[in-house]
């Protein structure tokens, strides 16, 4: 496996852990955090403390996995962006390697990914662009140095 691969299946294993584990702790039935008519977060600084997020970008609610508030959650969170995904990387670009995120790897296309890491944390954004619908945006946040477990053939 090469090191985005380690870091992409790091990722999954981690969220997939985390999520069990908050599912089986969360016995609420009402979200925590306001959530809007249109299924958007009302306050992302609540939950993704001072990550910035591209002007006019929501979180959509129900596709979306955050475990933790604050500068140390971790999870998925999708964003609507609107109809332009190019202004949303270059905000991306931009923004994170100003406060102290270096990008590791940045693929542009239909679907773009970038992949950035600061201190302890990886962020792996996946940009899909939706056309007229309008583009998403999956951030992806987990520890940097998440134990790499590697399936078995049985």
């Amino acid at each position: 496996m090469n090191g985005i691969h380690r870091v992409l299946w790091a990722l999954l294993v981690t969220v997939g852990l985390a999520g069990g584990l908050a599912a089986c702790a969360n016995t609420s039935s009402t979200p925590s955090v306001g959530v809007g008519p249109d299924g958007k977060v009302q306050n992302p600084v609540q939950l993704l403390g001072q990550l910035p997020l591209p002007p006019g970008a929501g979180i959509r609610a129900d596709q979306s996995l955050i475990i933790g508030a604050g500068d140390n959650w971790v999870g998925r969170v999708v964003l609507d962006v609107g109809r332009d995904l190019d202004a949303a990387y270059r905000f991306f670009l931009e923004t994170y390697p100003s406060q102290g995120w270096t990008v590791v790897s940045a693929v542009r296309g239909k679907n773009s990914f970038m992949v950035m890491t600061r201190q302890e944390r990886t962020a792996t954004f996946e940009m899909v662009d939706g056309g007229m619908l309008g583009s998403s945006v999956s951030l992806t946040m987990a520890p940097r140095n998440a134990a790499v477990m590697v399936p078995k053939k049985p």
